[in-house]
């Protein structure tokens, strides 16, 4: 007899609604780069350890590998109000164990230069008899920061 697929996945491990996908879009839209890590022009990944019982909640996480500035803590924040599915299979109630690194990325910045030119005609060198005007000029220099 021939074995299905499905009685070799006896139990369904618990998933985040909506998949990788939707939880790579849940970690973008909730992440809050911690101000000190701002500061210090902290990057990199947090390894974040967790299990989640048959009801679909974290309750458990550990760092594994950790950034400091914050960023651990902001990490354990987004894995623990995260949402998974119930795990339950012909009535056993499971707990599930998973690693997830969460990535910490400063927002890219340039700098572009405005400049601005604003030129002044000299009204008192036109009015003296057999002098030619004369101009002035300045150059505003502006910075200007955005993602890029």
């Amino acid at each position: 007899m021939k074995k299905s697929k499905k009685d070799k996945d006896f139990l369904d491990l618990p998933g985040f609604a909506g998949g990788k996908e939707a939880f790579r879009t849940y970690i973008s839209k909730n992440l809050s780069y911690p101000e000190e890590a701002i500061k210090k022009h902290i990057e990199g990944y947090v390894l974040v350890e967790f299990q989640i019982n048959d009801m679909g909640k974290v309750i458990s996480a550990s760092v594994i590998k950790g950034l400091g500035y914050g960023c651990d803590e902001e990490a354990l924040r987004l894995i623990k109000n995260a949402a998974f599915a119930k795990t339950r299979k012909q009535g056993v109630r499971v707990k599930s164990n998973f690693k997830t690194k969460i990535h910490f990325h400063l927002p890219r910045q340039t700098n572009k230069s405005g400049i601005n030119y604003q030129y002044k005609k000299n009204e008192k060198a036109d009015s003296k008899p057999g002098k030619t005007g004369s101009y002035s000029y300045s150059i505003n220099k502006q910075k200007t920061r955005g993602k890029g």
